[in-house]
């Protein structure tokens, strides 16, 4: 990569930051109600995300050869529980997470 192709690729990834942090409080003052269908994507997207997020994590289990996705069972039963447990996402999804590595990496 040439020296102006690093400049600009720098320049549109400053752009993109800046237009991605600045649209919403242009485009939803505060005087204004915030749309409806913002308020559902707001609600309905977090769930969304987290269900991509186990298929993605178990589409290439396979469940007649060994470990027989066993480690991956475990780590949602930790993310479950944690989940009920603490109502954090982020602790959730980083102690299966974390669960599943160690399982991996020590035990089978």
């Amino acid at each position: 990569m040439t020296i102006q192709q690093q400049i600009i690729t720098i320049a549109m990834c400053v752009l993109a930051t800046v237009l991605t942090r600045f649209l919403p409080f242009v485009l939803f003052r505060e005087n204004r109600p915030t749309p409806a269908f913002v308020q559902y994507l707001g609600k309905a997207l977090p769930s969304a995300v987290f269900a991509m997020l186990v298929v993605y994590c178990l589409k290439n289990v396979n469940l007649i050869a060994a470990p027989h996705g066993v480690p991956e069972a475990i780590g949602i039963v930790v993310t479950v529980l944690l989940h009920l447990w603490k109502r954090q996402m982020l602790l959730s999804i980083a102690g299966g997470t974390v669960v599943y590595m160690l399982l991996i990496q020590l035990v089978f």
